[in-house]
């Protein structure tokens, strides 16, 4: 009896499991193609507005592989309410997220608030394929008050080299790697000392 409820347990978990990766298309907010692997093929990366539209502040990151003996792409990472943006068309301008294709192997994900408050920031997340996982290649992140323009700042920090910049200025770093999976904003703002 206990390997019944076991065994329907776990082919009720993977179906749930299997259903969560599936991806409306009406909900695909931007997408780009470059060959992430270097395997001389393209593959996609797509941003993804989350199901329930009450939560539309946290988008996903997809990304997929070609399939090394097939011309089919697989789901290579999977990384749901990673990026911050409004994706409601008839939403706020200057929320918008987005991502594209940068250098050979490379995706650049853009989030940001030129619109609302007087906490205006933009960020940009760089990601790269090496040892068989998407890590962050590089942040940055500028921001500025409306009201106060001795309230700025900026931050660029490559995470493979540990080189940073901060407001212009060469600071000390250390390499990181850092799979996308775990990122999050917080971790960007914590090198950058914000």
């Amino acid at each position: 009896m206990f390997k019944i409820v076991l065994i329907a347990g776990l082919t009720l978990s993977a179906a749930l499991t299997a259903q969560a990766e599936q991806i409306d298309p009406a909900r695909i907010v931007d997408a780009a193609s470059g060959d992430w692997d270097a395997d001389g093929k393209n593959d996609l990366a797509l941003l993804v507005a989350p199901a329930d539209s009450a939560s539309d502040d946290q988008i996903g990151i997809y990304i997929y592989l070609r399939d090394s003996e097939h011309e089919l792409l697989r789901l290579s990472l999977s990384a749901p309410n990673k990026i911050w943006g409004s994706t409601n068309a008839d939403g706020i301008f200057g929320q918008e997220p987005s991502l594209k294709a940068v250098g050979k192997s490379s995706i650049a994900i853009h989030s940001q608030n030129s619109a609302v408050g007087r906490d205006r920031w933009d960020q940009t997340l760089t990601v790269a394929y090496r040892n068989e996982q998407f890590v962050v290649a590089g942040y940055t992140y500028n921001h500025y008050d409306t009201l106060d323009p001795d309230a700025a700042g900026s931050c660029d920090y490559n995470a493979l080299t540990g080189q940073l910049q901060k407001d212009g200025k060469g600071v000390k770093a250390e390499s990181r790697i850092i799979p996308l999976a775990e990122w999050t904003d917080e971790t960007g703002q914590k090198i950058c000392g914000q």
